[in-house]
């Protein structure tokens, strides 16, 4: 990262909310001139009375080591003689009121690791990138029509040594490995934004600019993700604009006023996290969130955000009429148009659970500028059906098809995340109801469903081992249940499903048009059997999909079809490898062209229970 001088221009912006990289001159720098080296600190504290310098290299004594304030907005800056990189500080604050405050940096790069609070001087540039083949790849193609499948990843118990967390470095050993057996295209990270308490999840941050000490310093993870994108996984990274936590060292009243959060407490105080709200309105606070957003891009090479709790920066917090919070959406607008214009090929994720519309728009056509939204109501419809008795499924029919009626309203990823794992809520296996086996068989039905469905896919880490137990958020994953027979048949089963959907072109490449989905049969509610096709851009592309949501097995089904002189089995979540119980079609099934389900021809075959099928086209003479 190449050392910026602070101009006129640069404080203009920084305080109008259009500085995109306030991280070359905000926080500490080691500066190297005619003058010979020295560090700088910047800081902005607008109503601060004065800003000293405490550190490791003063002993804590802030005694002659004042900072200068710059202009009246409030911005503060210091020169120190030498090389402080490895030097630990914070700003000595003295407010209006007379309080002392030490605050963290909030453009630090880096910090101590928890308890301790300080941040540390550090010099980002120095790890040599390997990764020019992916950031090529990635900004010469469109994830569109490309397949995505998301692992979702809380770093700290994806798996644990000695009941410590991994490293970056030791994730970057194990993780990949695990990531490109299962098929998967990204990982998404929660939060790894410098945080002060463990089971916040990295939720509730201090730091924004210091990737947490820990798993390690900044350079190893850069290490990790120049590892994941030489082995072609994308790294996306939970982010979280909206809020922050009030521990006393961070951005909370920084400088004894409301700096970074609204003044008023309505606004402020966000009761359900326990955290403030940031003020996005605010020019200050929309150049360091832009900023921080350019950061993570420019010097981690990062892939893409997941914005965290949308819906909070929408509308107004803690109000009894959801009403639009206008300075909040302009600063969404606002980041979009930031990233994109940086690189259009980052993926902008919101986890918005309102129907606010045009979600996925572009800012210029009226939108809110993200290129995908999290379908809630797709997750929250389809979990409330499978844990519905089958008995009483047939009552709850829409809640499977609802969706289809909006799929290609936004550009939609399908989340089964780490919110639906936790706080009682039960793992994906155990929602499902029934015995050890039609829970098994429930749960392949579901995924099998689920990447046949439009839209773009993300699992929360362990789901792929099938586990009994919701996430124990301060243990790693159950990886003792690779030693059932049940759960390693289940793991085949899941990374067979995810490599045939990567290499199915029906199965992504028109995800977010109505031309790539046609229900078969919509209405069968007395069966619980739900037939559709998906569709490919190439002609006669196609894949015809049966799921059946009964424990009861159909012989003789008719199911009407697309023309083709046979379709061939390619998944069948019942087969025996995969722990179902084998009713399965393993010949070619001959195409009679005759119209039915308003389809140009039929096959008759087997639907298996609590079964997915997916049937592929063939022409000429089946073997």
């Amino acid at each position: 990262m190449n050392a910026m001088m602070l101009s006129d221009y640069d404080v203009f912006l920084f305080h109008e909310g259009s500085l995109q990289q306030a991280y070359q001159f905000m926080g500490s720098h080691v500066r190297n001139d005619s003058r010979g080296t020295y560090t700088e600190f910047c800081v902005w504290a607008p109503n601060a009375r004065s800003v000293s310098l405490a550190g490791s290299f003063n002993d804590w004594n802030s005694a002659g080591y004042e900072l200068q304030k710059w202009n009246r907005e409030g911005l503060w800056a210091v020169r120190v003689d030498g090389d402080l990189t490895g030097e630990t500080y914070k700003y000595e604050i003295t407010t209006l009121s007379g309080e002392r405050k030490l605050k963290a940096d909030p453009y630090g790069f880096a910090s101590e690791k928890r308890p301790q609070t300080a941040s540390i001087v550090y010099d980002l540039e120095g790890f040599k990138w390997s990764d020019e083949e992916w950031l090529e790849k990635r900004s010469g193609s469109s994830i569109y029509d490309k397949p995505m499948f998301i692992y979702e990843v809380h770093a700290g118990t994806w798996k644990k040594k000695d009941g410590k967390f991994l490293s970056y470095t030791e994730l970057a050993r194990e993780l990949i490995p695990h990531v490109k057996e299962h098929g998967f295209t990204h990982v998404e990270l929660l939060p790894v934004t410098e945080h002060p308490f463990d089971r916040s999840w990295g939720y509730q941050s201090t730091g924004y600019y210091a990737p947490t000490s820990r798993y390690g310093e900044p350079h190893d993870l850069m290490n990790f993700i120049n590892e994941c994108h030489r082995n072609d996984i994308g790294v996306i990274l939970d982010w979280v604009p909206g809020h922050f936590c009030k521990d006393a060292h961070g951005l909370y009243q920084f400088d004894g006023s409301f700096a970074y959060e609204y003044e008023e407490e309505r606004d402020r105080e966000n009761y359900t996290w326990g955290t403030a709200n940031f003020d996005l309105g605010k020019g200050e606070v929309r150049s360091f969130l832009i900023s921080n957003a350019r950061y993570w891009m420019e010097v981690y090479h990062i892939d893409g955000f997941r914005i965290d709790a949308v819906a909070n920066i929408i509308y107004w917090a803690n109000q009894g009429e959801q009403s639009p919070n206008e300075g909040a959406i302009g600063f969404l607008k606002k980041l979009n148009q930031a990233v994109f214009d940086y690189d259009s090929s980052i993926l902008m994720i919101a986890e918005d659970s309102t129907d606010w519309p045009q979600v996925t728009s572009p800012v210029h056509y009226g939108g809110l500028g993200f290129n995908y939204k999290w379908n809630m109501g797709w997750m929250n419809d389809v979990l409330d059906y499978m844990e519905t008795p089958p008995a009483k499924r047939r009552d709850v029919h829409s809640l499977m098809t609802f969706s289809l009626l909006y799929a290609f309203s936004e550009n939609y990823v399908l989340p089964l995340s780490h919110d639906e794992v936790v706080h009682g809520k039960k793992s994906l296996l155990d929602k499902m109801p029934g015995d050890y086996w039609q829970k098994f068989a429930q749960y392949r039905l579901l995924l099998g469903f689920m990447c046949a469905h439009p839209g773009k896919k993300l699992l929360f880490m362990g789901s792929e081992l099938a586990p009994f137990s919701e996430w124990k958020d301060l243990e790693e994953i159950d990886w003792h249940l690779m030693n059932y027979d049940f759960h390693l048949k289940f793991n085949s089963y899941f990374k067979e499903l995810v490599h045939l959907y990567k290499g199915a072109e029906a199965l992504y490449e028109l995800d977010h048009q109505s031309r790539g989905f046609e229900w078969i049969d919509v209405n069968n509610s007395d069966q619980q059997i739900f037939s559709f096709i998906r569709r490919g851009k190439k002609e006669n592309d196609h894949l015809v999909v049966i799921c059946n949501f009964s424990p009861i097995v159909y012989h003789g089904y008719k199911v009407g079809v697309p023309h083709a002189d046979f379709y061939r089995e390619i998944l069948n979540s019942d087969a025996g490898k995969y722990g179902g119980s084998d009713q399965v079609n393993p010949a070619p099934l001959p195409v009679c062209h005759e119209t039915y389900h308003g389809k140009a021809g039929s096959v008759v075959m087997t639907i298996p229970p609590y079964g997915t099928v997916y049937l592929k086209p063939e022409y000429g003479r089946g073997e």
